[in-house]
């Protein structure tokens, strides 16, 4: 393990002999700032909410949007890692972060609950007051959806004037999905499943995969590395569809049907994506097992 900056000068070593010196009571002295901010950068952290109302409404549904994006980061970094790890051919350790991911998404998805109690009027008294900003235009869950392989070339053209962003998004669009990988590893393990085509293409479900799968869940069972990654697989498209479900069903509640703040038609466009499944042929295969 690299480190990149050492916060403070505790150490393992040094632990035992400073609880037995201070008698088990915590440092409450410190030359600068605590080690604790130096770590977390707390105050900057605190220093991101801006709200535009001085509603409270409005600076809770800021918190919990930012924290929100954070997660996105989390698990678009995990799902790269996970990535490098199965085209490594390392299969326990792609699963296993894949698995962690699993419990971010749980997190994430809490998260809808924090604005349960937002109503129509509540979230009327600040929306005009956001403009044109949409989750819609998140950066970060666009990174998502394409490393699930529901890629759209459109859906980067918001963040053009942003070149570093716009920039990180095409290269994403262009690059193999989590799943490619995944369908790749399938294919050196012995499994047909189609040609990797273009990447940049939105992924289109194949009978040689669901077969593919099939067979997995036919040869394998509980503890076996296929198998175990594609349940790890199919209990991350099914987090990812309660996303989905929680931000339809938040919108209806605060909102109902009217159009959204980036321009969309709303509960419409939510409706539309929440149909389209993630690793399609893990649900179709079950029908034919």
């Amino acid at each position: 393990m690299t480190t990149r900056r050492r916060i403070g000068l505790a150490g393992a070593r040094r632990r035992p002999s400073r609880a037995v010196a201070d008698h088990g009571a915590p440092k409450l002295e410190f030359t600068s700032g605590t080690p604790y901010d130096d770590y977390v950068a707390a105050e900057a952290l605190h220093g991101l909410q801006r709200p535009v109302t001085d509603l409270p409404e409005e600076r809770a549904f800021l918190v919990t949007t930012q924290v929100m994006e954070l997660y996105f980061g989390l698990i678009r970094a995990e799902w790269r890692l996970a990535q490098r790890l199965l085209d490594a051919g390392d299969v326990v350790a792609a699963t296993a972060v894949l698995a962690r991911s699993v419990r971010y998404f749980e997190a994430l998805n809490a998260s809808w609950a924090a604005l349960s109690w937002l109503t129509p009027a509540q979230f009327n008294s600040f929306r005009d007051a956001l403009g044109e900003a949409s989750g819609f235009q998140s950066a970060m869950y666009r990174h998502l959806e394409f490393l699930l392989g529901n890629k759209s070339e459109p859906l980067t053209r918001p963040h053009r004037r942003n070149p570093r962003v716009y920039q990180e998004l095409v290269a994403a669009l262009r690059a193999p999905s989590l799943y490619d990988s995944v369908l790749a590893l399938l294919a050196r393990r012995g499994f047909e499943v189609p040609p990797a085509g273009d990447p940049a293409a939105e992924y289109v479900p194949s009978p040689l995969v669901e077969a593919a799968w099939v067979r997995v869940y036919a040869e394998g069972g509980p503890g076996e590395e296929l198998w175990t990654l594609a349940e790890t697989l199919t209990d991350l498209s099914e987090r990812f569809s309660d996303w989905r479900y929680r931000h339809l069903m938040a919108v209806r509640r605060s909102m109902g049907a009217k159009p959204g703040s980036g321009g969309s038609s709303g509960l419409t466009w939510l409706e539309r994506s929440l149909r389209r499944d993630v690793f399609p042929e893990l649900w179709s295969a079950r029908t034919a097992m």
